[in-house]
């Protein structure tokens, strides 16, 4: 230290104490609390709708008949829908017209399911006699094999028909024969209806089909 032209040296003693750091130490931070998410209230279970009480009686009728062979895939207003098996859908379909008065087929229909291997027929069937019924219709559809190279009529493409059960279905059961290469056993004109006697190409209306340019 310079002092009146002097200079000055300090000496710390022995007994000399340390500056104190009077600096005020920070506390550590605090980490956050995690916050818990919300555990979502469960929804309470929903409630089967009730069934209209005409088409449920009628549901009751048929599988009170035909227990496990048939499933029932849709009950609403006016409308009601059954699957069964191949070896069953003949009498299925006897009972839904003596015993249900179900006289009559609309149309038939064909599904072609190439990863299932397999063709769903579906019937609709309706009444023309019974006036209760006259808004009704009960949807009877069945499956066959399907086969990847088929030869329609000589392969196990098959279904009984049920011609003979309702009349309504010739042409129906022939359309679907040509179409989607279904057989029906028991059918009797399996006969093409609307290709070509000479038609040797894949069904027209399986998925695999291909329009050739004809």
């Amino acid at each position: 230290m310079e002092k009146n032209g002097y200079i000055t040296i300090e000496k710390k003693t022995e007994n000399s104490k340390p500056t104190e750091d009077k600096s005020v130490e920070k506390p550590a931070a605090e980490k956050p609390t995690p916050t818990k998410k919300p555990v979502p209230a469960k929804a309470p279970p929903k409630e089967e709708p009730e069934l209209p009480a005409f088409e449920k009686g009628i549901v009751d009728k048929i599988t009170e008949k035909f227990g496990e062979k048939i499933t029932i895939t849709y009950v609403k207003p006016d409308r009601i829908g059954i699957k069964v098996g191949r070896d069953d859908v003949h009498d299925v379909a006897e009972f839904a017209r003596d015993v249900l008065n179900y006289d009559h087929v609309d149309s038939v229909a064909g599904v072609d399911y190439p990863a299932d291997k397999e063709i769903e027929v579906v019937y609709h069937l309706s009444s023309y006699t019974d006036p209760v019924l006259s808004r009704q219709i009960l949807e009877l559809a069945t499956r066959a094999q399907r086969e990847d190279d088929p030869i329609p009529g000589n392969d196990a493409t098959k279904l009984p028909s049920l011609r003979d059960i309702f009349y309504s279905v010739e042409f129906h059961e022939r359309e679907v024969f040509e179409m989607l290469g279904v057989f029906f056993e028991g059918h009797p004109d399996n006969r093409r209806l609307l290709l070509p006697e000479d038609w040797a190409d894949l069904p027209p209306l399986r998925k695999d089909f291909r329009n050739k340019g004809r």
